[in-house]
């Protein structure tokens, strides 16, 4: 099966009908993957803090970090998940959209930017967790992510502005106005 024809499949399927078809079912999954968002964006954020010696410098970093990346972890579970349901809606326009491809890259580059960071800094966080701030390499990843995560969610406005949860509707007919909407009398 080639993508065109996956694509296709994944729209066609009975969850992303029900989905797209319903009133109250797609905002309410956006408005989680929000809330998810914000969850994911928050906890980093306080964790990429703490690696640059801005907040919670008294802290040790080990504790912090085991205390929050639950959390993070959690919110990026429901995130993923919730961001899978909005784009089988309309997976062959989200899957061509540009700002959507660019999320997806940048995602990817902050799972490279954790991993860098865990085999190396984040290994010796024992020797240095109790520092105010985190070595080079440790400062390094924390504002990668940092801009990652903020191109991220910048991304992820820009998709939703450049594609809607259904195929274009028809134009309306010619003579049809705004006012024949509102069911008031067009002003003369």
């Amino acid at each position: 099966m080639d993508v065109a024809a996956f694509l296709k499949w994944l729209e066609a399927s009975g969850l992303a009908t029900r989905i797209r078809d319903s009133v109250f079912l797609f905002p309410l999954i956006e408005a989680t993957h929000v809330f998810g968002l914000a969850l994911v964006f928050g906890t980093i954020s306080i964790i990429d803090l703490r690696l640059l010696g801005i907040a919670s410098t008294r802290r040790p970093f080990g504790r912090m970090a085991s205390d929050i990346l639950k959390w993070t972890w959690a919110a990026f579970a429901l995130t993923a998940l919730t961001g899978s349901l909005m784009f089988i809606t309309n997976a062959t326009v989200y899957y061509h959209n540009s700002f959507f491809r660019a999320k997806m890259l940048l995602l990817f580059l902050t799972g490279i930017n954790t991993l860098v960071f865990e085999l190396t800094t984040g290994r010796k966080a024992h020797h240095w967790g109790k520092s105010s701030s985190a070595p080079l390499g440790g400062k390094t990843a924390a504002a990668l992510s940092l801009a990652i995560w903020l191109g991220i969610i910048v991304l992820g406005r820009l998709t939703g502005f450049t594609t809607s949860r259904a195929a274009a509707a028809p134009p309306p007919p010619a003579g049809v106005d705004f006012n024949d909407f509102l069911g008031t009398p067009p002003s003369k």
